[in-house]
């Protein structure tokens, strides 16, 4: 057990790498097509949830910029004061998502970009039911991942070595649709952050609706 004022590895890495983390990623053409998507499919005023907030670009700045309400849950301190500093519209929260308690049909739109990696298998499923739940009956969850078939492994993130657990394509979205959520499309592309030395990283997009009548 970590003591409570120990930060846990996620914390400690987005701590560290502030800024440059949305320097290499938040122009992903991938990631902005799928704010996009969501957007068009959002009702006027939603309310909706980033997990994972990051910096609040380009997510929550998007969202914001569309007349929606944005909840930012971020595990890093850096992150969401850069993200508060950045877009004072939205809230956001420091903590963790696996522990904050999450109100049921909450949300109209709920976006999980790459935030699930540092976490078990069966804490991603966990937590994808749970966002699943969060969802208003109609509304939309947009989820990206790097999929690869590994459990607790140490890869390299910008240059700091990270343990990382994912699943196979198949296997994500199989988790996606025991959650309860119908997966309307998925796209697959590779993509090389803005960052020394990186090369191009499988990334995985998975545009999804919770029905009317799926529970």
């Amino acid at each position: 057990m970590r003591h409570e004022d120990q930060p846990t590895p996620a914390a400690a890495l987005f701590d560290a790498l502030g800024p440059a983390y949305e320097k290499a990623f938040a122009h992903a053409p991938a990631h902005l097509s799928a704010l996009e998507w969501l957007i068009e499919r959002l009702p006027l005023a939603a309310r909706t949830l980033d997990v994972g907030s990051g910096t609040g670009r380009p997510t929550a700045a998007a969202l914001i910029a569309a007349g929606h309400s944005v909840l930012g849950v971020d595990v890093s301190p850096v992150m969401v004061e850069l993200a508060a500093r950045q877009v004072p519209e939205a809230e956001f929260r420091c903590g963790d998502i696996r522990e904050l308690p999450i109100e049921a049909d909450a949300f109209d739109g709920v976006c999980v970009f790459f935030s699930l990696l540092q976490m078990t298998r069966a804490e991603q499923s966990a937590l994808t039911l749970r966002l699943a739940r969060a969802l208003r009956p109609g509304g939309h969850l947009v989820l990206a991942t790097v999929p690869a078939d590994v459990e607790d492994v140490e890869v390299l993130f910008m240059g700091r070595p990270v343990r990382a657990t994912s699943l196979a394509e198949e296997d994500v979205v199989g988790m996606v649709e025991a959650a309860g959520l119908t997966v309307l499309s998925r796209h697959s592309t590779a993509f090389t952050p803005d960052h020394p030395g990186a090369g191009p990283e499988p990334h995985l997009f998975l545009y999804c609706r919770r029905d009317e009548t799926g529970r």
